[in-house]
């Protein structure tokens, strides 16, 4: 990812101003102008770190002048108690930038944490962990870079990259065949190559959407691990497979042992938990 694109730096900066307003008036009336600080992250739980980079951007966007000395790498599996970096520069400006670069990375490795575990449990299969569009608005392409980060992959990055034809599509559309069939007329018509994934409820709906012959990847929604392998078994490799719903850790390596190609879980992104950090700041 581009920590220095414009796009970011515009979207940190709207950051910036929600939380500044007119000013930090906390740091202004009692911190005489001028001084200079010193700053430590330091990580308070065991986790992957991610945000480290990015750090480093929201610094220099608040003041330029800011020394910024990482010690790790984003991506870095650490444990409590390690000191991941240290800053020096002016105190108003370490405390402007104190809650904003903690929110990130503090989710941000919370995401990276969260998808390595569950990916070290499918270890011995095939399979890849994927996430979702159930992330934070505004915040998709970060949560996505920290789901690769922890080691996981991305799934479509928005409703533009890949046609997905899910329940609803497929009920309101009147079935999967005249969804797959409007589909591929529609991206003929408007000249895309997109892949097309179609979500399935039981085997009767994959083995529909398998018959016509334009699917390149069916979603196998809420099945049993053995119904997921029985699926997988009907498929047979003639286009990829993915499970989702109702997976969760304590499931999650029965479903990777069905054969499946990939397990995408929303868990990911809509409802991790923060990886614990802290930032210290004094005078010098």
């Amino acid at each position: 990812m581009d920590f220095t694109s414009q796009e970011l730096i515009a979207f940190i900066k709207t950051c910036i101003q929600e939380d500044q307003g007119d000013g930090d008036h906390s740091s202004l009336a009692s911190i005489p102008a001028g001084t200079r600080g010193h700053s430590r992250l330091l990580l308070k739980e065991n986790g992957v770190i991610a945000g480290m980079e990015l750090a480093k951007t929201i610094l220099n966007i608040i003041d330029s002048e800011i020394i910024f000395n990482p010690y790790h790498k984003d991506g870095e599996h650490l444990p409590a108690g390690t000191l991941l970096a240290e800053a020096t520069g002016s105190v108003h400006s370490l405390l402007l930038a104190e809650r904003l670069l903690l929110n990130f990375i503090q989710r941000l490795s919370g995401i990276a944490t969260q998808t390595a575990a569950m990916v070290k449990l499918t270890e011995g299969y095939k399979v890849k962990i994927l996430d979702t569009r159930k992330t934070t608005p505004g915040l998709r392409l970060l949560e996505k870079w920290a789901v690769i980060t922890g080691g996981g992959d991305n799934h479509r990055i928005g409703l533009y990259d890949m046609v997905m034809l899910k329940d609803n599509h497929n009920d309101s559309a009147g079935g999967i065949i005249a969804a797959v069939n409007r589909t591929v007329d529609y991206l003929k018509t408007h000249q895309k190559k997109l892949k097309i994934e179609v979500e399935t409820r039981n085997l009767d709906e994959v083995k529909e959407a398998l018959n016509t012959g334009a699917v390149d990847r069916i979603m196998l929604d809420n099945f049993t691990p053995k119904a997921c392998k029985e699926a997988v078994d009907f498929i047979a490799g003639r286009c990829e497979t993915e499970a989702s719903g109702v997976i969760h850790a304590g499931n999650l390596r029965d479903y990777a042992a069905t054969g499946v190609d990939y397990i995408s879980l929303g868990v990911l992104t809509h409802s991790v938990k923060s990886l614990d950090i802290s930032m210290k700041t004094h005078s010098i």
